[in-house]
């Protein structure tokens, strides 16, 4: 338990709250609540119900980012006005939030946490949605500030790398940039159409582009119409109908594209077909026919391999597909085949255990009767008789008690019996009882008059007693003096009590205090040993150590300031309450004066009043 500084010379505020069981359970769960929000001040035992829940309250509104005109500045210990000024901002505020739940100041004022729990629990889940929301836009911006004037080692590693890289891939490109093989020549016939120029470019560059066979796709390549070109419109004036044909147009088309180039100086690639038919002679139809045959035979050769590859790739797909789903198959079937062991397993042990208690009941009972049969062969044959005797006399016994029982009954109905016909025989004899009626009725008359006056005399002795007790309730002098001793008494030990108190209060505090300034100290020194080797790497962080530790001290300067002014603002409020403490015990003084002054007129005034009245008598 910890008394909040500023409290210890306050007067105490009482506000009328209500105290029970459910109260106090609400309390609790608002606690654990804003705990579990991030409002770790309601763990302070210091610190009243009130200012744990408006705290709790004014936290919440302040983290939903709410656009409200009003200044929610929450206080510690306040007095009974800022503290129903407070609840007032508060309740003015839930209504603007669109909160569901009505509060009015007067339930904060008097901690009816029944009504303050769902807004509590309302607030939360606001603040709670309002953090997540806003978390990665602040952390976003955190990190770019930071980026702004700092730098990790990882970032400078990575424009090292960076700069490297950017060389690397220029150098790759410049390698594999695109190389010009063949030239036009000037002399050489002009193209006409789009379709020879492109075909020509990419010639070149050495990329051919044409006409290519492709099984399983003749329709597609008998719809096919080759567009030749006007220079080449002699030798193509019927369009060919077969892909031998149609081929043999496309390679005459590229070695005639092929006639208006010439290699390149820097050429030292490998010659194609078409250069070498350029350069024995195109006019050569063996050479011709050659190359026609190699092209076709290469079509036909990569045509063929390509549907075998994509084949086996399709059937190895299919396969693998297969074996996992029987794998998946099986692993449902094993996960069943478990949840079944376990079940038997359980049923298992359960039924161990019953076989276990039943074995370890039944080993009981053969123990008992063992030790029993021991008992009796050891035990005396006339013992055994006796009390084989004693228990056919219990048994005798009880059957007796049962006869008995029901003798009794048979004598109780016939004495009942008996009762009845003497009370009709009493009333065929009527005219002889009445001498035995009139006594009766003097008889009852006479017990009546001696209840009411018993009454009265009862009504007496407690009005009797009433005024004992009254008269014994005022307290004569000597009591009244022996009272106010004791009252001196409990107050000097309460007093003295409530100093002692305050002073182990103080030392906490204070031991408190200077724990925390000793933990923080050993931070910084930590962070100084920390990061003393890697700012001397370099001097730019040598300087900025630096700077850093001229503010940290600047930092311990201006703390140590403000403390020295706090203790003398305690010492000039100390020397405050100790004038105002040598007042109160002048006044003391006085008073015990002005009673002991009192008291000696008033035992004149007793000894005066016995002379009167011995001098009348």
């Amino acid at each position: 338990m910890v008394v909040p500084r500023g409290q210890e010379h306050q007067p105490p505020q009482e506000v009328e709250t209500r105290e029970d069981e459910e109260q106090n359970i609400k309390l609790t769960e608002i606690l654990e609540l804003l705990v579990a929000a991030g409002y770790f001040r309601a763990r302070i035992k210091g610190l009243s119900p009130f200012d744990k829940v408006v705290g709790g309250m004014t936290w919440c509104i302040t983290t939903c980012s709410f656009d409200i005109d009003v200044d929610l500045l929450f206080q510690e210990n306040s007095t009974i006005g800022q503290k129903i000024a407070l609840t007032e901002k508060i309740v003015s505020v839930l209504p603007k939030m669109k909160c569901p739940h009505r509060l009015e100041p007067h339930q904060i004022q008097g901690l009816d946490f029944i009504h303050i729990f769902p807004v509590v629990q309302w607030l939360v889940k606001r603040a709670i949605e309002t953090r997540e929301e806003m978390g990665d836009y602040i952390r976003s911006y955190s990190i770019s500030q930071f980026q702004k004037t700092h730098r990790l080692p990882e970032d400078d590693e990575f424009l090292q790398r960076k700069e490297k890289a950017i060389k690397t891939v220029t150098d790759i490109f410049e390698v594999y940039k695109p190389q010009r093989k063949y030239k036009r020549q000037k002399g050489a016939e002009e193209l006409l159409d789009e379709e020879s120029k492109v075909h020509a470019t990419l010639l070149e560059y050495g990329r051919r582009y044409g006409f290519s066979r492709q099984p399983g796709k003749t329709e597609q390549a008998e719809d096919k119409k080759i567009v030749l070109p006007p220079g080449l419109a002699a030798a193509g004036k019927a369009e060919p109908c077969d892909e031998d044909d149609l081929q043999a147009a496309e390679e005459l088309r590229i070695k005639t594209l092929m006639t208006g180039m010439a290699a390149m100086a820097t050429e030292e690639g490998k010659l194609t077909a078409s250069t070498v038919g350029q350069i024995v002679g195109l006019r050569s139809d063996e050479i011709k026919q050659i190359v026609s045959e190699y092209a076709e035979k290469q079509s036909e050769l990569s045509a063929e391999e390509r549907p075998e590859r994509l084949g086996a790739a399709q059937q190895h797909r299919r396969k693998v597909a297969s074996l996992n789903k029987q794998i998946l198959q099986k692993n449902k079937l094993l996960e069943e085949l478990q949840a079944k062991c376990t079940d038997l397993q359980t049923k298992c042990t359960e039924a161990k255990k019953t076989l276990t208690e039943v074995k370890s009941y039944s080993e009981k009972l053969d123990k008992e009767l063992a030790a029993l049969e021991t008992v009796e062969s050891q035990a005396d044959s006339s013992i055994l008789q006796s009390l084989r005797a004693l228990v056919a006399m219990n048994e005798n016994l009880k059957s007796q008690e049962q006869e008995f029982k029901a003798h009794c009954r048979e004598e109780m109905e016939r004495l009942q019996q008996n009762i009845e016909n003497l009370k009709a025989e009493a009333v065929e004899n009527a005219e002889e009882q009445e001498p035995n009626k009139i006594i009766e009725q003097q008889y009852k008359t006479e017990k009546d008059k001696l209840q009411k006056i018993r009454l009265l005399l009862a009504r007496r002795n407690r009005e009797i007693a009433i005024l004992q007790r009254r008269i014994d309730e005022v307290p004569s002098r000597a009591e009244l003096t022996q009272y106010q001793k004791r009252f001196i008494e409990l107050y000097s030990q309460v007093s003295a009590t409530h100093k002692e108190t305050k002073q182990f209060f103080t030392l906490y505090n204070t031991l408190d205090d200077k724990k925390v300034y000793l933990e923080k100290e050993v931070n910084l020194l930590n962070s100084i040993h920390d990061n003393f080797h890697q700012a001397m790497a370099s001097s730019g962080s040598r300087e900025q150590f630096l700077r850093q530790m001229e503010q940290i001290v600047e930092g311990i300067k201006q703390n140590r300031m403000k403390m020295e002014k706090k203790k003398q603002e305690n010492k000039m409020r100390r020397d405050q309450l100790n004038d105002e403490y040598l007042e109160l015990l002048e006044k003391q003084r006085l008073y015990f004066k002005t009673v002991k002054e009192f008291k000696e007129e008033c035992r004149k005034n007793e000894m005066l009043l016995s002379k009167l009245k011995a001098s009348s008598s």
